[in-house]
């Protein structure tokens, strides 16, 4: 299995196991029967008759109550991926997440790239192949337009399979990975703090670095404050500004910041 070895701008090495072209299939196909078990049940629980006996029969009311209801299938990874820490229910089943290339928690933006890229990597001929459908050719034509469908579903198939880093298109335009965290549990033990029962906790923002963010901040603070390396400690204040929102009070050191950061991040996250 392929390994991602990622070195921070504060120079140090955080090793990553990339999830493999088979884990990403699974997780696929998992997230696909959430998707249809959806459309199941809004096909059995919904009076569709009744909407359009409420609507007066106006077809483009329908056709808006028909995109509302199935939007959630729409944007299904990318609300997931954002909510769930880049993670979707496949995903977090098969213990995938997305990261950012170097280590941290991608932004949304990432996120959006991600998901809109898909058209790239799953449909890229679906145009091409609907044209053809409504033409009529699909008899004429029956091999090479279904030719044409499945390479299109098959772009990030192959991407994943022969890039250096396992990254469909998608990834590769939001500069993120999808690695494998079969060490979740030592992983947590990593970035544990010694916090007092009655402590309290300073910056709430903290909730939004990830586990991952947190040992590369850990790592790093521990290695600068040994060597009194005050340099790396001032990047890594600014990169945890940046990433958090938090701004460092200006009488408080970097080292005492980076080391209220680590124990609030451990208070609210803890069990």
């Amino acid at each position: 299995m392929k390994t991602l070895q990622i070195n921070t701008t504060q120079n140090v090495k955080i090793n990553f196991e990339m999830a493999n072209v088979g884990q990403r299939l699974l997780a696929f196909i998992i997230d696909n029967v959430v998707k249809f078990a959806y459309i199941y049940l809004i096909i059995e629980l919904f009076n569709f008759s009744l909407i359009k006996d409420a609507t007066d029969g106006d077809y483009w009311s329908v056709k808006a109550i028909d995109i509302l209801m199935f939007l959630p299938l729409t944007f299904y990874s990318l609300y997931q991926e954002i909510l769930m820490n880049g993670q979707t229910l496949g995903k977090r089943i098969l213990k995938l997440r997305v990261i950012n290339i170097e280590g941290f928690k991608p932004s949304i933006g990432d996120y959006i790239i991600r998901w809109f890229m898909r058209m790239v990597d799953f449909n890229l001929f679906i145009l091409l192949f609907v044209y053809f459908y409504s033409m009529g050719y699909v008899n004429r034509y029956f091999g090479l337009i279904y030719m044409i469908f499945i390479i299109g579903k098959s772009i990030g198939f192959f991407m994943i399979v022969f890039t250096s880093k396992n990254q469909r298109v998608g990834d590769i335009s939001a500069n993120t990975v999808v690695v494998y965290l079969k060490d979740n549990a030592s992983f947590a033990k990593t970035i544990l703090e010694n916090i007092k029962e009655d402590y309290k906790p300073v910056y709430a923002n903290v909730i939004k670095l990830s586990d991952n963010d947190a040992r590369i901040i850990k790592d790093t603070y521990t290695r600068a404050k040994n060597k009194k390396d005050y340099n790396t400690l001032i990047k890594l204040r600014s990169k945890i500004e940046e990433v958090t929102g938090i701004k460092k009070p200006k009488e408080t050191p970097d080292i005492d910041f980076i080391a209220t950061i680590l124990k609030d991040f451990n208070y609210y996250t803890k069990d």
